[in-house]
């Protein structure tokens, strides 16, 4: 089974459509992609919406938690929760149409090629963002490369969140140790699998910023990044067993 995990907070407005472009891309590729929505108890009602939206969406469900505690948080309960329910490809992608659902079929052709993580890249040859300006822009590809110069990693975009991992990959890294929010935790999960020796490919993608509702970027994400990577570079490796 295929599962996306999309963490929601304050997307009402976005939810419906990113679920019918998700069900589009499927039913025309002939592939099987179920959802879990993870919502952190938004207060615009997306929760409830959600809800609503799995009577009409059979492959949709949705996992509440009390309250906003992080995207990395949320990305790793949902990894936990599909796991558990026998996912094999896991997703990481945004719920406010910024990540196009038509890449969904090339990332699973990348897997079955050999990859054990996809990274959607924003910065490698037929890559690239829309809508942003040029302080938004600095800061993405500036953290990239201050991210990829400090952990000596080949790969282009760190800080993206639109991803597939083999279920083998989430099993072997330690979840719980996996401290990052915002991008960060973006940054640590592609060191972590590069680490533990997993083979990683790049998956050229148009990032095209939202229309509806605001960023949830902030300084204080940014700042966490900036030191996590310093913290990344003299952690103690996890090792994949052979």
């Amino acid at each position: 089974m295929n599962t996306i995990v999309l963490p929601t907070y304050n997307e009402r407005e976005n939810l419906r459509h990113a679920l019918e472009r998700i069900r589009e891309v499927a039913d025309g590729n002939g592939i099987v992609l179920h959802t879990l929505i993870v919502d952190d108890d938004s207060p615009d009602g997306t929760g409830e919406l959600a809800d609503r939206l799995t009577g009409e969406y059979p492959d949709v469900e949705v996992l509440h938690r009390p309250g906003k505690q992080g995207l990395g948080k949320a990305y790793i309960a949902g990894f936990r929760h599909a796991m558990a329910n026998g996912a094999d490809l896991i997703f990481e992608m945004d719920a406010d149409l910024s990540h196009d659902a038509s890449y969904l079929p090339h990332f699973i052709r990348l897997i079955e090629q050999g990859a054990d993580v996809v990274l959607g890249s924003r910065y490698v040859k037929g890559g690239g963002v829309e809508n942003w300006g040029l302080a938004r822009r600095v800061v993405s590809r500036g953290g990239c490369l201050y991210a990829q110069a400090i952990l000596g990693l080949p790969y282009h975009d760190l800080t993206g969140g639109y991803k597939c991992f083999r279920r083998t990959v989430l099993e072997t890294l330690d979840l719980e140790a996996i401290g990052a929010s915002g991008y960060g935790f973006q940054i640590e999960m592609t060191y972590r699998a590069h680490q533990a020796g997993f083979r990683v490919a790049e998956l050229p993608i148009i990032f095209v910023d939202r229309k509806v509702g605001e960023s949830k970027m902030s300084k204080h994400i940014v700042i966490e990044a900036m030191l996590m990577v310093w913290r990344l570079r003299f952690s103690k490796p996890q090792r994949r067993e052979r």
